[in-house]
């Protein structure tokens, strides 16, 4: 008897949680019906800002809605990504990652969320490549291969920024020193624009940026461009040596940016996200950026998307180990 009335609740309580479920669909048929949250884990001014910015006005045109960019810096991008796991998974709460969080695993021993495990990988939103930026007036060389030469003579004597332990300005300059043999001390900032700013008032000699930051400031010539990371010239920057033309083929470095939802967001609400993100692409403004800075606008399924954060944390995680770069 007593059974019985237990296996009673029990079937009352699982239909009442499918009629909870069954309305929170319902409700997710009319997403966004309110303002959605773009988590950037890193301050203003920096890379992600020049690719989110501009997106979110673009997606506010196109869904009705104000996409609001909540930057959340600090931890080398692993504390808004941690904030980001916890959000409710409604479609509310979106995070715009980047390569640096497919660093994190082989740098942070003790993350409180899973990149792989605690998201789902909606698209890859923007690949610029890195970008050897000098400041003129601390670094007098005009080529990479110069600057090279004198690294190599005058070891420890030069230095390099970065947006922060295990990001990847920092595993960019340790594959440089790597690849080169070269040893260039290392100076974590609190995020990239936070770097740039010390690299133009000539605090830094050097930093591997991305070049959707680094852009307006090498177009102004508070910076000097030496070398893109990769195997071809970038189009924004045509007259900028790209690392396979000056001996180094296998130094190819993308700080790419992309877009996750929490763990349990309704696959229709993903859906939904994705075709408000590609109808914003088309715009001519945002066309125009994306070039500006650098990057094509990318075309991957999210299952593409997946399998390649996977083959970057694998990538980065040699480089760490052989770097023995890693944050107790």
């Amino acid at each position: 008897m007593i059974e019985n009335i237990h296996r009673r609740d029990a079937l009352r309580m699982a239909a009442a949680g499918a009629a909870v479920m069954c309305g929170a669909a319902r409700a997710d048929a009319n997403w966004p019906s309110k303002p959605v949250t773009l988590i950037v884990p890193f301050p203003a001014g920096g890379g992600t800002d020049a690719f989110a910015r501009p997106l979110s006005a673009q997606f506010s045109k196109v869904t009705g809605q104000t996409l609001v960019i909540d930057n959340r810096g600090g931890a080398g991008g692993t504390l808004g990504a941690s904030i980001a796991a916890r959000a409710p998974a409604d479609g509310y709460t979106l995070f715009m990652g980047a390569v640096h969080h497919a660093i994190a695993p082989a740098i942070y021993p003790k993350l409180d969320y899973n990149i792989e495990k605690d998201f789902v990988p909606l698209m890859l939103l923007a690949r610029p490549p890195q970008v050897v930026v000098v400041n003129p007036k601390r670094v007098p060389q005009d080529t990479i291969q110069e600057f090279i030469a004198y690294a190599k003579k005058n070891p420890a004597k030069m230095n390099y920024g970065s947006a922060g332990a295990g990001t990847s300005h920092h595993l960019a300059g340790e594959l440089f020193k790597q690849q080169t043999g070269t040893f260039i001390t290392h100076i974590p900032y609190r995020g990239a624009g936070p770097m740039l700013q010390d690299l133009i008032s000539g605090n830094v000699d050097v930093c591997f940026d991305g070049l959707g930051s680094s852009s307006q400031h090498i177009k102004g010539g508070r910076i000097k461009a030496l070398m893109m990371a990769g195997a071809k010239r970038n189009p924004a920057f045509p007259d900028v040596p790209c690392a396979a033309e000056v001996g180094l083929p296998d130094y190819t470095v993308t700080t790419w940016y992309g877009l996750w939802a929490p763990k349990g967001t309704p696959a229709d609400v993903q859906a939904r996200i994705v075709e408000s993100v590609k109808k914003s692409w088309t715009a001519d403004e945002l066309k125009t950026i994306w070039a500006a800075n650098g990057s094509d606008i990318p075309d991957l399924t999210m299952a593409a998307y997946g399998n390649f954060v996977s083959a970057e944390i694998k990538r980065w995680a040699v480089v760490a180990k052989t770097s023995g770069a890693k944050l107790e």
